[in-house]
């Protein structure tokens, strides 16, 4: 009961500071935010971890919706989404994403899922990849790694680390040091001016959003060990960039192994670029969505 009215208080300061930007969508057991903008062919778009649809609301939403209608969910649990229980695997997030799509009307959408988000959009294609019309894949977490995750990942994910440590940090970590993360993640590109303001500080920053993060980080590369086999079957078009500087999620153990494993996979390299390609090079990105798009028949 303390819990449950702390994490309610929590979340009411941080939605006061950080209000959704979108709408609810209703389903049996929880609500899922969603923002949307803009007409045309369905584009959705799924964040990272510890991140929320603000992500692409800061710059790539508005850039593409003279073209789609671009919706971006939060995944539950994460910005302004109910929990859902905490699903700790993208298969799990992507039938309940997959739900909401399904009340709003999608329609065939293109997924493109950044990080941890393109987990869960090839998630969703291994489930249903008669309903899509594509993927674009930025930086995706495809396949299990060798070696293991940071002492921080395994502290955090530890009976410790979710009743002890990460409440702490949620309480007191200073904002400097969210950005220096923010920085060692964007790195080598710069974190744009206004990104945290506009992601949400204290959004990111509650405790349950930071042990539910943390709990589906360090249980990804099993989730990803069952879901890669069924990669080679996909047909769907997919488009793939990735920062060959990106030290979060390695380019060769992930977008590069997809190269080869999917015959529809078209993989973009790109020099000096980390881990955040829609901040580093928006207009890009938008060409790789329109690149998906015709291939798949949406545009010419």
């Amino acid at each position: 009961m303390l819990a449950a009215c702390s994490a309610a208080v929590e979340d009411g300061a941080a939605w006061a500071e950080t209000p959704p930007e979108g709408a609810f969508v209703t389903l049996p057991e929880g609500r899922i935010h969603a923002i949307v903008r803009g007409e045309g062919p369905d584009l959705v778009m799924i964040h990272g971890a510890n991140g929320n649809a603000r992500d692409f609301s800061f710059d790539l939403m508005d850039r593409m919706a003279g073209e789609f209608r671009v919706i971006a969910f939060d995944r539950p649990g994460f910005g302004f989404s109910d929990d859902f229980g905490g699903p700790d695997g993208p298969v799990e997030q992507a039938d309940i994403l997959r739900a909401a799509a399904a009340e709003m009307g999608l329609s065939d959408p293109i997924l493109l899922g950044h990080s941890y988000g393109g987990a869960v959009a090839l998630a969703w294609a291994l489930r249903a990849e008669n309903e899509l019309a594509g993927l674009t894949l930025l930086a995706p977490a495809s396949h299990p790694w060798p070696g293991e995750l940071g002492l921080w990942y395994r502290l955090s994910a530890s009976a410790m680390g979710q009743t002890l440590v990460l409440p702490v940090v949620a309480r007191l970590a200073p904002r400097g040091s969210v950005e220096r993360t923010l920085g060692r993640v964007f790195a080598p590109d710069p974190v744009p001016e206004g990104y945290l303001d506009h992601l949400g500080f204290d959004l990111t920053m509650r405790a349950s959003q930071l042990t539910l993060n943390a709990r589906q980080v360090d249980s990804l590369k099993g989730h990803l060990d069952a879901m890669y086999p069924g990669y080679p079957a996909l047909s769907l078009p997919i488009e793939v960039l990735h920062g060959r500087e990106d030290v979060t999620v390695g380019l060769q153990f992930h977008a590069e192994r997809l190269e080869v494993e999917v015959e529809s996979a078209n993989l973009t390299r790109v020099d000096d670029m980390g881990h955040m390609p829609h901040h580093a090079d928006p207009a890009l990105v938008a060409e790789t969505i329109r690149q998906t798009a015709r291939r798949a028949g949406l545009l010419r």
